[in-house]
């Protein structure tokens, strides 16, 4: 363990570590926080090796959060994403290697950052519009699949997919923990196999990690139980969009 905190500042251990507890926080209902994340962990870590860590500490949270909310869940939905999301993962493997990670992910981020504006200014209006054909449904899927192998980024288009279909707060929390239980738990073995940034010393960084994100979990528990169902939409907007303002900025 000497050598694992040897291998970078205090200032790098504070900021994985509330990349960690930031993790925490998204699998506990917070979504949008999950990006800033991805940010931390990449400004440390970089980002390819980045997702190495993050792994497995989203398949662990992915596992508290299926525990905690696992009476609210609506399959109609989860069955409609993972075939979809699963190919966009198959996509992603082998895509992934050659790709620019800063024009891929200043791409994302625009386009998530325009799809909230919109989705914000319906949310205003008080404009129901639910795209509930396989098209939406499909190039959401996809677009998850390729951008959670790819920088884990999945979860902005997964909220821009549950808030369009206006699911009430625990339904939203306990179907995409489902969703991402499944999907994280198949990236895996590519990860590990395939591009190979899954080794025991990751591991090791990642048990010294839990305890962050098991703070986070716990926090975000209390303060989503707090907040009212239409509050909570809005809420999960503007995280989405200040989460996606970081990764455009972030270099």
């Amino acid at each position: 363990m000497h050598e694992l905190f040897a291998a970078h500042s205090l200032l790098d251990w504070i900021l994985i570590s509330l990349a960690a507890f930031f993790i925490g926080l998204s699998k506990a209902g917070l979504k949008g926080v999950d990006m800033l994340n991805i940010t931390l962990m990449a400004v440390v870590l970089g980002s390819k090796a980045s997702t190495g860590i993050v792994l497995p500490l989203l398949c662990f949270a992915d596992l508290m959060a299926v525990k905690y909310y696992h009476r609210h869940v609506q399959w109609n939905h989860f069955w409609k994403l993972i075939p979809w999301m699963a190919i966009g993962v198959l996509t992603g493997v082998f895509i992934g290697q050659d790709m620019d990670e800063t024009v891929f992910r200043k791409v994302m981020a625009v386009f998530i950052i325009l799809t909230v504006i919109i989705m914000l200014f319906l949310e205003i209006r008080k404009t129901v519009v639910i795209p509930s054909n396989k098209l939406f449904v499909s190039s959401m899927g996809l677009v998850s699949g390729l951008t959670t192998m790819l920088g884990n980024l999945a979860g902005a288009f997964s909220n821009i997919y549950f808030l369009a279909m206006r699911l009430p707060k625990n339904d939203f929390i306990g179907t995409a923990a489902w969703v991402f239980l499944a999907i994280n738990y198949f990236k895996l073995p590519f990860q590990i196999f395939f591009w190979k940034n899954i080794t025991v010393s990751t591991l090791k960084t990642d048990i010294l990690l839990l305890p962050s994100l098991l703070i986070g979990f716990l926090l975000g528990i209390k303060i989503v139980a707090a907040i009212k169902d239409d509050n909570y939409r809005k809420i999960i907007i503007v995280l989405t969009f200040i989460g996606a303002l970081f990764i455009f900025l972030k270099r």
